[in-house]
Order: structure tokens, then C-alpha cells, then sequence
């Protein structure tokens, strides 16, 4: 059986639309933390039951709304060279995936999905979810495609999508295309032969708003943040280790930076470099502040001067939501991803981008978070529709999953 948290079989005879989530999970916690705010702000209110199938080995350590249960299927790791390989090293990749597969068809013939979603693959990793696409198709259950604001540069999307056979499936499967942005900032099938019958089919539904959680009893917040202070955080910290040697060295260079900095590593930040870098703030005489982890951290953001961030969707749109001022750093490999999104958010002016192929010294960085508190606020850039991606998709499923006369009277309005 696959592993469940508060799952309810119950929900089949509740009246109560039944949806499921497809998160593939094979690197840090944007696809997760996605696939929870779309999930928590869908059961609100008890219409909705959802089901998030999450390979993220971090999923248990995160609160979910009543109505939403999560599966956990067998989790894989992104090699340095771009590869993948099992988390639990002992399992050949080809067998892992063949038993998330087996969860995954079990899961949807357990939840019987009136519509399923699936975050960003659309045959899911290494083709595990063609087989329940396939089925659920059959049986009449809606599915839907949901694509962050940005995927990657066109030179390296296109081939990707070629070689998964992804525009082929997204023609074949599904039935509508969700894309969690706004076209101002960027237009993600724009370069890939997906048709005009897919274009027809795609919306786009604005950022997702995030909302400020209730404390958990008994949380205990660093002392760091009970003053002005700058959050740095690197979403998963895998990737993070540039992010982070960038901001202490410009401490370590300007002792006149305004803020403290607060630095939440993230949960896959090597242990090596954490050493190193805690070693670099002890000698910063409490300038600097870290943590490793912090599953609420909008309660951190919430309470942030400003955010220095990588740029990644989930941290964008708390940026936007909390109306915080920004400096992002983003990464570009093995994904342009976070520089096309902060480099259109600059010109935009939601935030300011910092690229370091610009220039990468520490007195760059020292002076662009001595100019953070004087930057405008995102909300000073009036864009309609900017955060209405929770209540839109709210409106698309009540539509898809409408009885069949709803759903054409539906249209026709």
C-alpha cells in the first residue's frame, strides 16, 4: 500500500470532488511546495478532497490542510551531471521507477480521480505516469497540465520535450493547460510545437498567493529575527552554496551593511558547506544568524526587511504576495529557469536581479544590500491579475469537474 497521511477513503462517499496531484519530486522543494498551496487552498472549505503524490523526502515535515493527504512514492536525486539517480542508493534507477509507477496507478485506482494535475512533466519522470494518464483518461477523469511561469531557455526545452515525447503527450492527454504566471513575464511553450489546439487549451492563472500559516505550538523562532534583518534563503540548498558564499563575503567585506542577515541553509544544503559557512558567520560577531531549516518559513519572510533569493517560483511568489523587497541571485545551470524569471522581474520592477556574470565581487554584493532598503516595493508595479492564480484554478476545477450539463452551460457563458 503506498505510504499515506491522512488519506480518506471516506472522500468517495462524500460528495466531495476528488483531485489529484502528480508532484515527480527529483530536486528540492519547489514542486512540492507548489503542489501544497494549490492543494490546501482547493480543500478549503471542504468541496475538495486532494491527494498530493510527492516524491520528496522531506514531505512528512510539512503541515497540510484537512482534506489534503499525501502519498510518498520512492524518491530520486539529480546527479551533478545532470543525471538521476535512486535516493536509496542500493535500488537501481530503472527499479525505482517502475515502483513509483506501481504507486502511483494503485493511488489513482484507490482515489478515483474526478481530475487530476500534474505539476510540470507531462508523462511524468521517465514516463511513470503514461500508464495512469491512460487509464484515468478512460474513465472520464479531466486532466490537467500545470506549467510554473518559466521552464527553461528554448534551446534546451525544445530537445528536452523531443526526447520525452511531451508534446505528444500533452496533445493525447490532457485537457487543459495551467500555466501559474502571467505572459508579461514570460510565455513558457511559446518555442515548442505544442499546436493551436494546445494553445487554446492553455491559461494563464497568475502567481499563486501565499498566505502567512499559523504557528505551530511550541515553535521557537531564531533570535535573529526579532529585529531588522535580511532573509538569504536557497528554497532546498542544493544548489545554494554560490548564494550563500556571495552574501557572507559581503559581510565579511562591509561591516556597514544596515541589516543583519538571516540565513536559512535549506534542507539538501551539503553538510560539508554548512560547516564551512557557519565557521565564516561565527567570525562575523553576530552579523550574520543560520538556521538549516524552517518548514514555515513564510512566517520568516512575513517578518523580513527584505529576501535575497535564488529566484525560484515558490520563493517569487511569496516575494510578491508579502510585497517584499528582493535581490535575486539566480542560478543558470542546469536551468536558465531563475535567470529569465529575475531578470523579467527586474524589468518589471518586482525586484531586482543580480547576475553574477555581471561581476561577482564581494563589494557588488555588499552595495546591492545597502540599496535593498531603498528599493520600491513589488506592489508598486500595477499588474492585473498578478497574484489570482489560486482563485482561478479554484474556478477551473469547480468548471471540469462540473456534471456534464454544468460544464456546457458552463461554456456557453
Amino acid at each position: 500500500m503506498p505510504r499515506a497521511r491522512s488519506f480518506r477513503p471516506d472522500a468517495l462517499a462524500t460528495g466531495a470532488r476528488r483531485v489529484l496531484i502528480y508532484s515527480h519530486d527529483t530536486f528540492g522543494l519547489g514542486h512540492l511546495r507548489r503542489s501544497r498551496a494549490i492543494a490546501n487552498a482547493l480543500a478549503r472549505g471542504g468541496e475538495v478532497e486532494a491527494t498530493i503524490i510527492s516524491g520528496s523526502a522531506v514531505v512528512d515535515r510539512f503541515a497540510f490542510a484537512d482534506g489534503v493527504a499525501s502519498v510518498r512514492v520512492p524518491g530520486i536525486t539529480k546527479l551533478p551531471d545532470g543525471g538521476y539517480a535512486s535516493l536509496d542508493a542500493r535500488v537501481s534507477l530503472e527499479r525505482t521507477v517502475a515502483r513509483r509507477a506501481d504507486i502511483i496507478a494503485r493511488t489513482a485506482g484507490i482515489v478515483r480521480p474526478d481530475l487530476m494535475i500534474v505539476d510540470k512533466e507531462p508523462t511524468g519522470f521517465h514516463g511513470e505516469i503514461l500508464p495512469t494518464l491512460e487509464r484515468l483518461r478512460r474513465s472520464g477523469c479531466r486532466l490537467v497540465l500545470g506549467l510554473r511561469d518559466v521552464l527553461d531557455d528554448a534551446d534546451r526545452l525544445v530537445p528536452e520535450w523531443e526526447r520525452k515525447g511531451a508534446s505528444e503527450a500533452v496533445r493525447r492527454y490532457y485537457d487543459e493547460v495551467w500555466v501559474y504566471g502571467l505572459p508579461q513575464i514570460h510565455e513558457p511553450l511559446s518555442a515548442l510545437p505544442v499546436g493551436a489546439e494546445i494553445a487554446a487549451r492553455t491559461a494563464y492563472t497568475g502567481y499563486l498567493r501565499r498566505a502567512v500559516p499559523r504557528a505551530r505550538a511550541g515553535r521557537t523562532e531564531p533570535v535573529a529575527a526579532t529585529e531588522p534583518f535580511v532573509l538569504v534563503t536557497p528554497g532546498g540548498g542544493g544548489d545554494g552554496d554560490g548564494l550563500i558564499d556571495w552574501v557572507i563575503a559581503a559581510y565579511e567585506a562591509d561591516p556597514g551593511i544596515p541589516y543583519r542577515a538571516l540565513v536559512a541553509f535549506g534542507p539538501f544544503m551539503a553538510q560539508a558547506s554548512r560547516a564551512a559557512f557557519l565557521g565564516r558567520i561565527a567570525a562575523l560577531s553576530g552579523r550574520i544568524a543560520a538556521i538549516t531549516f524552517d518548514s514555515q518559513i513564510e512566517l520568516l519572510m512575513e517578518k523580513a526587511a527584505g529576501i535575497v533569493a535564488m529566484g525560484g517560483y515558490n520563493t517569487f511568489c511569496e516575494i510578491l504576495s508579502f510585497d517584499k523587497r528582493a535581490l535575486l541571485v539566480p542560478r543558470t545551470h542546469p536551468r536558465r529557469e531563475q535567470r529569465i524569471r529575475a531578470v523579467a522581474a527586474d524589468a518589471l520592477g518586482l525586484a531586482r536581479a543580480l547576475l553574477e556574470e555581471d561581476g561577482r565581487s564581494a563589494l557588488r554584493m555588499a552595495e546591492a544590500l545597502r540599496a535593498l532598503p531603498r528599493q520600491p516595493l513589488p506592489s508598486r508595479a500595477t499588474m492585473p491579475g498578478l497574484l489570482d492564480g489560486l482563485d482561478v484554478i479554484g474556478r477551473r476545477v469547480r468548471a471540469l469537474t462540473a456534471p456534464p450539463v454544468a460544464r456546457r452551460l458552463a461554456a456557453a457563458q
